[in-house]
């Protein structure tokens, strides 16, 4: 496969990704969590720099791609981790313990609770949510970025 192509999958790969995205918030009316949107950013990124690396041909660009790619996925392992309850997730769209809380104290941390939060699985496919897909997706888009990265033409 030439160096374009595989920069061609790679950027197109996050775009369908972000694409997907977006169809599940505004066509399935599926919040994202503050989480799901860091996984975004990455993507978008992606998509730049594979316009950019085919205008122009500059050889760093599909590592740059690389990276992207591996931020989101890292992030996408993170949530999945986080929805599954092996590690904590960021305090501001994670559900707190309320061992110890007065009545106030309880209704205050209810009433400040993110709308949607983050270690709540909203959708899943063979027991994967969407986080842990984009974690594994977004992995092997690394790996054409990392090919293109070191092919010649």
């Amino acid at each position: 496969m030439s160096r374009k192509t595989l920069i061609l999958l790679a950027a197109g790969g996050s775009a369908a990704l972000l694409l997907g995205a977006w169809a599940f918030q505004y066509i399935g009316g599926l919040a994202p969590c503050k989480m799901c949107i860091w996984q975004r950013y990455p993507h978008g990124a992606a998509v730049l720099i594979g316009a950019l690396a085919l205008a122009t041909g500059w050889r760093l660009l599909p590592w740059a791609g690389a990276l992207a790619a591996l931020t989101t996925s890292g992030v996408g392992f993170f949530h999945a981790g986080v929805e599954q309850g092996w590690w904590e997730g960021p305090t501001t769209c994670t559900s707190g313990p309320i061992g110890g809380l007065s009545a106030e104290q309880l209704m205050e941390q209810i009433m400040n609770a993110p709308l949607v939060r983050c270690d709540e699985i909203p959708w899943q496919m063979l027991g994967i949510s969407m986080a842990g897909w984009n974690g594994l997706i977004s992995l092997a888009l690394a790996l054409l970025w990392l090919l293109a990265a070191t092919r010649r033409s």
